[in-house]
């Protein structure tokens, strides 16, 4: 078991701003002005901040950390470096659905053929501070793929609320030399508040089981079979009528990786005669399958043509090759995808229309 210690709630803030006087720490601001649900975001706020404890995971996915939307990735023709980290980052209020949803970034950049070296230099100076959920999105689906609604793994330190306090769960040599270094404003736990963690830990997951139960959402041990089956059905046309291309589904999906790279020249170039000033650039752009150029290849062809393809083969990739290839879906049940979509497309309600025609069609 974790080493697991104590810290009281009125010292939880000036540990988080003594960490600010080390570290780049970005931690979640709400706004709730016109919103049902009360919406997070992360933000790098000015030392002698209040830390704000994130009942649920924030708005952006946790990838925008490790790769950007728009960033230079290379320079031709020169010397200078790039990629530099100036200073270790810490995020607070990390969700175990993040945590999740990370493993498959982890995947995609670092155990491939190639590792790309912006994502592990990002990755190797980038701190988890992650906390369980105290409440939940409508949206929120985490138990359907089996993620408990609290970090169990991938943190470097988690925090647990109690009535007066919070326990702070070691999760990796980092977490240590940060209890370690701050070692006073914490104290081992006692077995009693471990248990009051569990308790809250349960009462919260019978919630989000009994929000959950009335929607009949598809299991992770059926998923993988259904979308198999289903290639030919007309679930993907039938959902891909409200479809705009905008891709948010993608792009706000802390799973997809998906990037396009492209050479920009440099405009202000002098001397065009001289090679060193041949200082072009290398871009990556964050790509989306959703998008009608997403396959398009040299000449023209283009083998997702339709929107109803390019849906299914989201699904495919998400249900079918991480299942394959990681051993679980890339889905983390947070329900971004689901917020940002202007055609109401519920990933959860496409997986549902997949399960009913194929027991419709067995009958």
């Amino acid at each position: 078991m974790n080493e697991v210690y104590y810290i009281e709630s009125g010292k939880l803030n000036d540990f988080f701003n003594q960490l600010k006087k080390s570290y780049q720490v970005f931690s979640p601001i709400v706004k709730e002005e016109g919103q049902q649900e009360a919406e997070y975001y992360w933000e790098n706020l000015p030392a002698g901040s209040e830390l704000i404890y994130n009942a649920y995971r924030t708005i952006q996915p946790l990838k925008s950390f490790f790769t950007q939307p728009y960033e230079e990735v290379a320079h031709y023709f020169t010397s200078k470096e790039i990629f530099q980290v100036k200073q270790q980052t810490i995020i607070f209020g990390v969700k175990s659905c993040d945590i999740a949803g990370h493993k498959v970034q982890d995947f995609v950049f670092l155990e491939g053929v190639d590792v790309d070296s912006l994502y592990r230099l990002r990755r190797e100076n980038i701190i988890f501070i992650s906390s369980d959920c105290t409440d939940f999105k409508k949206v929120c689906h985490c138990l359907a793929w089996d993620i408990m609604p609290y970090p169990t793994e991938g943190f470097d330190l988690n925090l647990s609320p109690l009535n007066e306090g919070y326990l702070v769960e070691v999760g990796s040599k980092r977490g240590n030399e940060l209890i370690k270094a701050y070692e006073h404003y914490f104290t081992p736990a006692k077995e009693t508040q471990i248990a009051s963690r569990k308790i809250k830990r349960d009462n919260l997951v019978s919630r989000l089981k009994k929000h959950l139960l009335p929607q009949n959402l598809v299991s992770k041990d059926t998923v993988q079979g259904l979308v198999r089956q289903g290639y030919n059905l007309d679930t993907w046309k039938q959902f891909m009528l409200t479809c705009v291309e905008c891709g948010g589904c993608n792009l706000i999906c802390d799973t997809c990786h998906c990037f396009l790279l492209a050479d920009k020249p440099n405009p202000g170039m002098q001397e065009p005669d001289k090679v060193e000033n041949y200082q072009n650039k290398k871009v990556r752009v964050w790509d989306s399958c959703l998008y009608a150029n997403y396959a398009r290849v040299a000449g023209g062809a283009n083998p997702l043509k339709t929107r109803a393809q390019r849906l299914r083969n989201r699904f495919m990739k998400k249900f079918d090759f991480f299942i394959d290839n990681l051993g679980m879906p890339a889905c983390c049940g947070c329900g971004r995808c689901i917020e940002v979509c202007p055609g109401k497309i519920d990933i959860r309600e496409v997986l549902k229309d997949l399960a009913k025609r194929l027991s419709v069609n067995s009958k």
